[in-house]
């Protein structure tokens, strides 16, 4: 399901197999065992990179597996364990990168976009928030942090109004990534040397930790609403 490497200061969080990791509770919660190692082994300045094996970064939730049984029961499952995946990510104590190494669909763009940077191949993969398509309506966490991390009105209308298949070199137009590069291996290498740069700065890791969690406090609100909710 996923492998989590180190080299040095620099953990590698990879989803395994080349089939479409399909986001659902054993990957979900593979995910968040991960990054609880992650937490427990850092050092005092770390690193997070993020990738895929295969075609797919992710292409989401794992419908079939909700449409087996109670599919909106499972749905909301499935919707509270990627919330809690980025809340851990959101106050990890570390910068995360995502080296989105091919598609990136729904909740696994959501995913991707909930690391700080993210890294992209221009020779395969989009972005695409699928739920227009697929007649699904977005949760409002999900629309805080999609305000948060895409930048205009236009890129919003690009990736969530439109539903449309965003393409590396796109993305970067529209501010949504920070880097297009020309195939899978050329990514992971500009997602190891900006992490080696990171450390090298020396952070604190917790001070870093609080700013961002103070840079996205709307979508921490909003989560936090929407478990209130969900315990009534």
């Amino acid at each position: 399901m996923c492998s989590l490497e180190k080299r040095g200061n620099i953990f590698i969080l990879t989803l395994t197999g080349t089939d479409e990791h399909w986001l659902n509770p054993t990957l979900l919660n593979a995910i968040r065992s991960a990054l609880r190692r992650v937490r427990c082994e850092a050092s005092s300045s770390s690193a997070l990179i993020t990738t895929a094996h295969g075609k797919f970064f992710s292409n989401g939730f794992d419908i079939a597996w909700a449409q087996a049984q109670s599919f909106e029961e499972r749905m909301v499952f499935m919707t509270s364990l990627l919330r809690s995946v980025v809340t851990d990510l959101i106050s990890l104590p570390m910068p995360t990168i995502s080296a989105v190494t091919g598609h990136a669909s729904a909740a696994g763009c959501i995913l991707a976009l909930s690391h700080d940077y993210v890294l992209m191949r221009s020779d395969r993969g989009f972005l695409y928030m699928s739920e227009l398509d697929i007649k699904l309506v977005l949760v409002p966490w999900v629309i805080a942090l999609l305000k948060a991390k895409t930048g205009s009105p236009a890129s919003r209308r690009e990736l969530v109004m439109k539903a449309t298949k965003v393409t590396a070199k796109h993305a970067v137009e529209l501010g949504i990534i920070d880097s297009a590069h020309d195939n899978a291996e050329e990514t992971m290498t500009a997602a190891v040397e900006l992490a080696e740069g990171l450390v090298r700065r020396g952070w604190n890791g917790q001070v870093y930790a609080e700013n961002r969690m103070a840079m996205l406090a709307d979508v921490l609100v909003s989560i936090g609403a929407t478990r209130t909710r969900s315990r009534l």
